[in-house]
């Protein structure tokens, strides 16, 4: 696995993005060329970055943020609603996401998830960002079953 990142002046306000890129083999280049997978918390990142995805990718949106969906084949989950009404910590809607991703994707297993995350939040939050994993995996169950 690994991870670049694009945090310039857009990240106060604009489109920025992370990617990741998993894979069983060795990685060659850092970058996603045609992600599998998007999740755009905002409306900029989804115009700006939808249609680097792949045809048949899977988009996922906080639909809090997200109005104008670029596919029917979205997945809107209100991540940052969930956060500021569950948990009363919007920013932890991030990690909202992150739970609805991986259960979402089947990308990392749920418990490798909560040990990677809760060995790297700040000390003293790590039973807030449980309870957001939690929701996230939670939002994701309630959408797959409606669909």
């Amino acid at each position: 696995m690994c991870q670049t990142q694009s945090y310039g002046p857009e990240a106060r306000g604009g489109a920025s993005k992370s990617e990741v890129v998993i894979s069983d083999e060795e990685i060659d280049y850092p970058k996603a060329i045609k992600p599998d997978v998007l999740l755009a918390m905002n409306q900029k990142s989804c115009d700006a970055y939808f249609f680097d995805l792949k045809p048949d990718g899977m988009l996922i949106v906080d639909s809090t943020f997200v109005k104008q969906v670029p596919t029917t084949r979205a997945v809107a989950i209100p991540f940052t609603q969930i956060a500021r009404t569950e948990l009363k910590k919007e920013m932890a809607a991030n990690i909202v996401a992150l739970g609805a991703l991986a259960l979402l994707t089947r990308a990392v297993s749920l418990s490798a998830l909560e040990a990677a995350v809760l060995a790297r939040v700040p000390s003293g939050t790590e039973e807030l960002n449980k309870k957001a994993l939690e929701a996230g995996i939670t939002a994701a169950k309630n959408y797959t079953k409606g669909t």
